[in-house]
């Protein structure tokens, strides 16, 4: 007897696959959400629809004992109020079944003068994207008060993993690596979050599991690897097949290409997450998942890094 019924909104994105994947393996029956299946994964259901549509965010979660909230809009899309308005249809599609959504938050909520950013850290966004991220939260936690249903937010730096694609790895860090180079993010002394999406999505797996013993809101920092800019090209270079010259990222190309693309517009602003040391700690999400929990750094970097050289040979 499988141990219930999971949905994932947005299966084919970036936390989506990983953690249909990963509660797949674990056990439950999962159904992923989304307009089409680019990523079919065996054993995993497909169930096709809308996110825009009420209707179909509600069809989707009704057989569900816990939801996945992976949906996200393009970067340059979250604007004027449609990331609020996304959220709310799955808010309004959740009702009150008592059901529990997981919601993957991120590190925007904070202030850059912020260093060990636990649970307890008063939000402090200094951005206009990071001042969406609380609104929704905030209406999240509006809805737990209600009583609607369960809400736990996993919040966790940056997204790495095999075969993902579109993210700051081959959009920024590998820009370049068929030159021979790898981009350094910024100072090689900083520090910044990291999170591997498989040890990620097994976190959601591992909080879920014990959700009956947990409230009807709650907030977890998901730390996962804390390194600094230069460890990270460190590693890369290790895992590499070939030699990779360091280099400095070219903020000053994305800056240009701003102009007339509205995505890098917006990952220009966000600059200042590379620029200071920002590190996720929850010791009681520590405790949850245990000793030992996640792979190691440089194994989770060699597993990233070796498919996209194979990829660029292919």
């Amino acid at each position: 007897m499988g141990k219930g019924k999971v949905t994932v909104l947005g299966i084919n994105g970036h936390i989506g696959h990983h953690a249909a994947s990963a509660f797949h393996a674990a056990g439950f029956a999962v159904t992923g959400f989304g307009r089409s299946n680019r990523q079919p994964v065996p054993a995993i259901a497909f169930r096709q629809g809308d996110a825009g549509s009420l209707d179909d965010l509600r069809t989707a979660v009704d057989d569900a004992d816990i939801v996945v909230n992976a949906l996200n809009l393009p970067y340059d899309q979250w604007d004027k109020g449609r990331a609020e308005a996304q959220l709310a249809r799955v808010i309004a599609a959740m009702g009150t079944s008592g059901k529990t959504l997981i919601f993957p938050g991120n590190i925007y909520n904070y202030a850059a003068t912020d260093r060990r950013i636990s649970p307890a850290t008063p939000q402090r966004p200094q951005t206009p994207r990071g001042a969406i991220r609380v609104r929704q939260e905030d209406m999240l936690e509006k809805a737990a008060r209600e009583c609607r249903f369960q809400i736990i937010v996993i919040r966790a730096g940056d997204f790495f993993g095999p075969e993902s694609t579109g993210d700051w790895f081959d959009q920024a860090i590998l820009l370049e690596a068929r030159k021979g180079k790898v981009n350094c993010m910024g100072d090689p002394d900083v520090g910044h979050a990291w999170a591997y999406l498989p040890d990620l999505a097994r976190s959601f797996v591992a909080v879920a599991e014990q959700r009956s013993e947990l409230g009807s809101f709650e907030r977890f920092h998901f730390g996962g690897h804390y390194v600094t800019h230069g460890q990270l090209t460190a590693a890369i270079q290790a895992a590499a097949p070939g030699p990779l010259k360091e280099a400095a990222l070219p903020w000053i190309i994305l800056h240009a290409m701003g102009i007339t693309n509205g995505v890098m517009r917006e990952v220009v602003k966000m600059r200042y997450l590379w620029n200071n040391p920002m590190q996720l700690v929850d010791p009681r999400l520590d405790a949850l998942l245990g000793f030992d929990f996640g792979t190691s750094f440089e194994e989770a970097i060699a597993a990233t890094v070796r498919p996209f050289f194979d990829k660029a040979a292919a």
